[in-house]
């Protein structure tokens, strides 16, 4: 398998995909009800096992603990994986009956299993299925899966410390303040998380409100202490030592709802000299508000749906259909580009989209009854509903609708990209984070529209939509690398910036060797920050955030 590993990444390097860090792990938890057994005397003792799927092969991920005579088990081991959105990760569920004598895995042990994808856990965060047995249901017996994201320190606070009466350690003038706060690592080092700017002259300073990442305050974990340092500063770099105090996280959310947390500041050596030495200052935090991230995982789990539409290309350029040269010929055997990058990305986009029914368009041909060019028509004929079953359901639309059409020109997208971008601005209404658009152009050319390609994408960028755009075939592409704005801002030919990046490009032939998993991996992995982007930046939050969100929240 090792080696076998090697190829895939140097391929993959050199697509110039490298697998993206992971940023999500997801908490899987385990549940299942009747489990039958094959001995009806005694109840089973149940174990479940997740495999994962990794080039076509089955590997054994993780176990839970084993439930001693249970029909019912709820399971306290967790799975950890990581979640990667721009994948298929299919993953496999198999319960099996664990006798005390040995704990090894025999077929006569196997209960019964459900597959299914990462991606359809995440979306439903709860997802219960018969499991199955030999492809037969198990008699009653099902399994639940819950999910829930693991990282929950993407949160940010605002600290605003102040002090009074510290000790004057010059002497001409005052003392010069400034306070610096470490955390305490589990090695016992410190790091260094914040160092205030220094009020010059002042026993009294009031410091600057400043922003600091949960994750790096405490690494996320409230009761770790925190080490914070008084300091007079001076300009030879030799600074004076005030005094010190030690805190956590937790004290300081005391300074949530209006209220001061104090400090004594302390001077162990005068602690311990002198007698009647009480402290070398106080310390106030004034406020502490925690600003929530919130991520790409809590929209969709908070139920926001991913609308994927597709768009592809009937411009002449393609070659007919009926010549096995064309771009459009449909093969027996052999999927041509445009079907190649269609499955490729709609495999993915279909997990998060609950209908399953994908709206489906053409542009740059002639179109029944009256021959004339559309840019935005429906390939199923249906202008009232554009929409296909499933992603099956466009690849059939595709297949039946081109004997039909009059390959024509010119290759026009801003018509397609206004459709769209017309149903995302209706969601806008709503104010919140309920449907985000995907739109996937199949393209063998460079587009003829430019300055309103570029329009549209500009007012689109305001609106929960992103556009990915493969091009098919073996024109030449330079032009469309404008539109990625990955190197320079796009602007309107008026000159008006995109708000985000929401467009990526990628030519097809760049994939050709390389599996349609690393062409959706490549175009896909930047919509998560994308989707996050638009609503954090619009302060929109995830739709149900109660029960999901209380259950990561750090508790107060």
């Amino acid at each position: 398998i090792k080696k076998m590993s090697n190829i895939y990444e140097s391929a993959a390097n050199t697509l110039g995909i490298f697998s993206s860090p992971c940023l999500t792990k997801v908490e899987l938890r385990v549940a299942c009800k009747g489990i039958s057994d094959r001995d009806a005397l005694s109840k089973p003792d149940p174990c479940v096992i997740l495999k994962m799927q990794s080039h076509g092969q089955w590997f054994e991920v993780d176990r839970t603990e084993v439930i001693r005579t249970c029909i019912n088990p709820v399971f306290s081991k967790l799975f950890t994986v990581d979640f990667y959105f721009e994948e298929v990760q299919r993953l496999r569920f198999e319960v099996h009956d664990i006798s005390s004598n040995h704990n090894g895995l025999k077929e006569a042990d196997f209960l019964g299993g459900m597959e299914c994808t990462l991606g359809q856990i995440v979306s439903q965060r709860k997802l219960s299925k018969s499991l199955l047995k030999h492809g037969n249901t198990a008699g009653k017996s099902s399994i639940t899966v819950i999910a829930e994201e693991l990282s929950g320190n993407d949160d940010y606070v605002e600290l605003s410390f102040s002090a009074r009466k510290l000790d004057d350690k010059d002497f001409f003038s005052k003392s010069d303040p400034f306070l610096e706060i470490f955390r305490m690592n589990d090695d016992a080092t410190q790091q260094l998380v914040h160092r205030t700017e220094v009020v010059m002259n002042n026993l009294n300073p009031a410091w600057k409100t400043f922003k600091v990442s949960v994750n790096s305050l405490c690494s996320g974990d409230q009761d770790r202490r925190l080490k914070c340092v008084v300091w007079d500063w001076d300009s030879n770099g030799k600074h004076d030592f005030i005094g010190e105090f030690s805190s956590t996280f937790k004290e300081m959310r005391g300074a949530l709802e209006g209220r001061q947390v104090q400090w004594e500041c302390i001077n162990p050596k005068y602690k311990a000299k002198k007698k009647n030495y009480k402290n070398s200052g106080i310390v106030i935090l004034n406020q502490c508000k925690i600003h929530k991230m919130h991520s790409f995982l809590d929209y969709i789990m908070g139920g926001c749906q991913i609308q994927f539409t597709v768009a592809i290309d009937f411009t002449a350029s393609n070659g007919d259909p009926r010549n096995s040269c064309s771009l459009h010929y449909i093969h027996p055997y052999q999927p041509n580009e445009y079907l190649k990058a269609l499955v490729a990305v709609g495999e993915i986009c279909q997990d998060y989209d609950s209908d399953k029914m994908f709206p489906a368009f053409g542009f740059g041909a002639r179109i029944p009854p009256e021959y004339k060019v559309s840019h935005d028509f429906a390939i199923n004929f249906n202008e009232d509903n554009p929409e296909c079953a499933g992603i099956q359901g466009v690849v059939e639309a595709y297949q039946s609708c081109l004997p039909k059409l009059q390959l024509y020109g010119p290759t026009n997208i801003a018509p397609i990209i206004q459709k769209v971008a017309k149903s995302a601005s209706e969601e806008t209404n709503t104010k919140e984070a309920s449907q985000y658009f995907i739109l996937l152009i199949l393209t063998d050319g460079v587009i003829t529209d430019m300055a309103d390609t570029r329009e549209a994408i500009v007012h689109a960028s305001h609106l929960p939509m992103s556009v990915i755009i493969v091009g098919v075939g073996n024109a030449d592409f330079s032009d469309m690398q404008m539109l990625d704005g990955d190197d320079g801002i796009l602007r309107s030919p008026k000159g008006e910036p995109v708000l985000r990046d929401i467009v990526q490009f990628v030519p097809f032939r760049n994939f050709k060797h390389a599996s349609p998993a690393a062409l959706a991996k490549s175009v896909l992995a930047e919509v998560p920050n994308q989707v996050v982007d638009y609503y954090n930046g619009k302060g929109i939050k995830p739709k149900c955030v109660s029960e999901y969100e209380s259950s990561r929240t750090l508790a107060p």
